[in-house]
């Protein structure tokens, strides 16, 4: 029987102090370490809570521990991290389980004279009734990010720019796993027969009620394993990205440009939309990212795309296109629930982001003709990476305007903003935190 707990350790190590990226290195261990079932939902539940909670966790360890939390040495602060999360959040687990595999964990670690300090912090807890104390409510930014563990950092920032009502919503938002999101390959089958294949696999598809030939599943299991993913009939994709794309509004014999097309769901969405007629030239700076999208579409049966390895902020030209995706490089903050560590890092360059997305939306408009469309987006929440950038495009661009979005029913606008942005906040519609807008060219400059 797979040791999950040890292997928890070793994903969230590798994360938290090898700044691995917390998807990839879980995905790593459970192909590394053959787990199946239950037990890459243990792992994964263990990995992803700490990582969503880490902040909290501390908060209450130190009410616990005679040792500050930049004393305890980073191995012994991992299996407290694990031991208090199952204590606090895993109902499931007896308390005696969580304090025993704890102290084992540390021996198998021969973190030896950590077991005692370890059992110590978590057998004191476990007599208090595991009671803890949280900042006093009237700090609001301190209790905000402790009970979410969300850094004051980020907290204020989305605090000065929300209000404490939706700053609170948005930190709510990326607690917690992310649905399923899939989009169907409408070139393959259709929406009504994929629903009806999976539900006989006990796969439960439910529709998205905003987007057509979409869909939330549960109950999956290992995606690679469903027949209709290795036969291309569906790929993953969150709803808001599904959105951005369609928001392009491609149309089919059209040639459209995705400047920073990794992982490809948004070009794949493109060339669906468009009946596979046209092309799609889809750039990445990553040469091994350009493979994982050549074998998406290849999966898909997609064969309008073309890949290859481009800078979106180099001046290197690009094929004339009635309308372009720039989903540039940003700081994240819309999928902290999916990649919960980047709440955590420090050397992000994050105030060096807005000049970079600049620069490529700047260079990709270059290769726009007049009355051609350009969507520009990020999965992040900040304005400074949104909104102004956006406005320092078209007020120093007035060859471009922006063009009103046409929203589907059921979506609408949270925050205040010109009808041609889209904030997407976590919390509110079942997706990624996203920002969207729509420029079209007007003449040329």
């Amino acid at each position: 029987m797979a040791n999950v707990r040890n292997i928890a350790y070793k994903v969230l190590y590798r994360v938290l102090f090898e700044d691995a990226y917390s998807a990839i290195a879980l995905n790593s261990a459970v192909h590394e370490e053959n787990l199946s079932g239950v037990d890459v939902s243990f792992l994964s539940a263990l990995v992803y809570g700490v990582l969503e909670r880490k902040l909290t966790l501390e908060y209450i360890i130190r009410q616990y521990s005679s040792i500050r939390i930049k004393k305890i040495e980073a191995k012994t602060l991992i299996v407290l991290y694990l031991g208090m999360y199952q204590l606090i959040y895993m109902d499931k687990v007896p308390d005696s389980a969580a304090v025993y595999e704890s102290v084992k964990l540390c021996k198998q670690l021969k973190l030896y004279k950590s077991s005692g300090f370890v059992n110590a912090v978590l057998r004191n807890f476990v007599r208090a009734d595991k009671q803890y104390k949280l900042p006093d409510q009237s700090d609001r930014l301190r209790y905000l990010s402790v009970v979410y563990s969300c850094p004051e950092s980020i907290t204020k920032e989305m605090l000065d720019t929300y209000g404490e009502e939706l700053t609170e919503l948005i930190l709510k938002g990326i607690i917690g796993r992310p649905p399923i999101c899939v989009r169907v390959n409408t070139l393959k089958t259709d929406t009504n027969t994929l629903i009806a294949e999976l539900e006989k696999q006990g796969i439960t598809a439910e529709c998205v009620p905003y987007l057509s030939d979409s869909l939330y599943l549960s109950s999956t299991g290992s995606l690679d394993k469903i027949p209709q993913f290795r036969q291309g009939h569906f790929f993953v994709e969150d709803a808001a990205s599904q959105l951005c794309a369609e928001m392009l509004n491609a149309q089919p014999g059209e040639k459209i440009a995705d400047v920073c097309a990794a992982p490809g769901g948004k070009s794949l969405y493109t060339a669906i939309k468009m009946g596979d007629r046209g092309e799609v030239f889809s750039y990445d700076i990553h040469e091994h990212k350009i493979k994982l999208m050549k074998d998406n579409a290849k999966r898909l049966g997609v064969s309008s795309i073309r890949t290859a390895v481009r800078d979106a902020s180099s001046d290197t030209a690009l094929p004339e296109c009635q309308r372009i995706l720039c989903d540039v490089p940003c700081s994240g903050w819309g999928i902290l629930r999916r990649k919960p560590e980047i709440r955590y890092k420090t050397d992000t360059n994050i105030d060096n982001l807005p000049n970079l997305q600049y620069s490529i939306l700047c260079m990709s408009a270059k290769y726009l003709p007049i009355d051609g469309v350009l969507v520009y987006s990020t999965c992040t929440l900040r304005k400074a990476e949104n909104h102004k950038v956006v406005e320092r495009f078209l007020k120093e661009h007035p060859d471009f305007v922006g063009e009103a979005l046409e929203l589907p029913d059921g979506i609408g606008h949270k925050v205040t903003e010109q009808p041609y942005c889209l904030t997407l906040l976590p919390g509110v519609y079942n997706t990624d935190g996203f920002f969207i807008a729509k420029l079209r060219r007007v003449r040329h400059d």
